[in-house]
């Protein structure tokens, strides 16, 4: 601790410093949990620092992301439930630099509150931590800022930055792309960290929050809270392991836009994911939200994930395989449709 550093002038204007040293020491078991070949030193300093595993790379390159939880960040708040909306912040980025066939080597994360109470940033870290551990990524370090002023006491965001590696040659490369290849999906486990702004209105949450918490029958018993809090899944270990063997044409992480801007982000011009929506094993969440906020089903498919959190392209040749690779690896994986010629990139019928 920084026993002779307090500032009473700073705290009186709203910023605890002795607070964010505080945090610090209750997070550090947290990012203990992370820690990998490449991490030099602690957590503290201005700076985190990495060794790159090159080892066997003849041309190695560095892929980042970066990304928040969006206002699902409000669900959290709101449920007073603060240890797993940092799995979804590391979710978001090394589920992304996954789709350039990196591994991730490290994770920073950025926390602005309006006040800084230890014990709930250190569980926020602890969330953080959580997904750094599923995605074998270290933390190496992060920023937690006190905004009075700026933001209520009681709120906060999240948001954060990985690193991974890939050798040049290894680079998911569209351009094999053919017709006839096959679309694969991971199941998604719930809404993940996009179309929060559109849920808030469709079950009014801002309104009434009480509403969130009652048991409800089309979610087999589970209220609306719990549901929507649930974490994105990482999808990076089972992903490597299918790089290992499989020869992988291209993947789409399905965030924001959902089916009709991620998806197309991975097919090459001239070609066309043609995804038949009947295999689509749609989560009960997405009826709900359809059902309760007369969405039209189209808006559904270019918002939210539907149950689909990544798809993949590999040869027709290779897909059975890939779903027992897959499958080996804790993701029920399944087809839900083809490569074919033309122009626009999508098809959902």
């Amino acid at each position: 601790m920084h026993n002779n550093s307090k500032s009473e002038s700073y705290a009186a204007a709203g910023v605890d410093i002795t607070a964010g040293y505080r945090a610090v020491e209750l997070m550090k078991a947290h990012i203990a949990r992370t820690k990998n070949e490449g991490c030099l030193d602690d957590v503290g300093g201005f700076g985190g620092c990495f060794g790159l595993p090159i080892a066997g790379m003849e041309e190695p390159v560095l892929v980042s992301g970066t990304d928040g939880c969006g206002t699902k960040v409000k669900m959290a708040i709101l449920m007073d439930k603060h240890d797993t909306i940092g799995i979804d912040a590391v979710a978001m980025c090394v589920n992304d630099i996954i789709c350039c066939g990196a591994r991730p080597l490290f994770f920073l994360d950025y926390i602005a509150c309006g006040k800084n109470i230890p014990e709930k940033i250190a569980a926020i870290v602890g969330g953080v931590a959580e997904g750094c551990v599923q995605s074998g990524a270290a933390l190496i370090g992060g920023e937690t800022a006190e905004h009075p002023g700026l933001m209520p006491e009681d709120d906060y965001d999240l948001a954060g930055f990985a690193v991974g590696i890939v050798d040049k040659k290894k680079i998911l490369d569209n351009t094999r792309m053919a017709a006839g290849d096959v679309v694969i999906a991971l199941p998604s486990t719930g809404i993940h960290s996009n179309g929060f702004s559109l849920v808030r209105k469709v079950f009014s949450i801002d309104q009434n929050p009480d509403n969130l918490y009652v048991p409800c029958e089309a979610l087999g018993g589970k209220s609306i809270a719990e549901t929507l809090l649930t974490p994105t899944r990482i999808y990076v270990k089972s992903v490597l392991a299918l790089l290992d063997v499989v020869d992988v044409k291209g993947i789409s992480h399905i965030t924001g836009g959902g089916f009709y801007e991620n998806i197309p982000r991975s097919i090459p011009d001239g070609l066309c994911a043609k995804i038949d929506k009947s295999a689509v094993r749609v989560l009960p969440i997405f009826d709900l939200i359809m059902k309760t906020g007369n969405i039209p089903e189209r808006d559904m498919f270019n918002t939210f994930n539907m149950g689909v959190g990544m798809s993949i392209v590999v040869p027709a040749n290779a897909v059975e395989t890939a779903l027992e690779i897959l499958r080996a690896n804790g993701e029920d994986a399944y087809v839900i449709g083809e490569i074919v010629t033309g122009d626009e990139k999508i098809i959902l019928e």
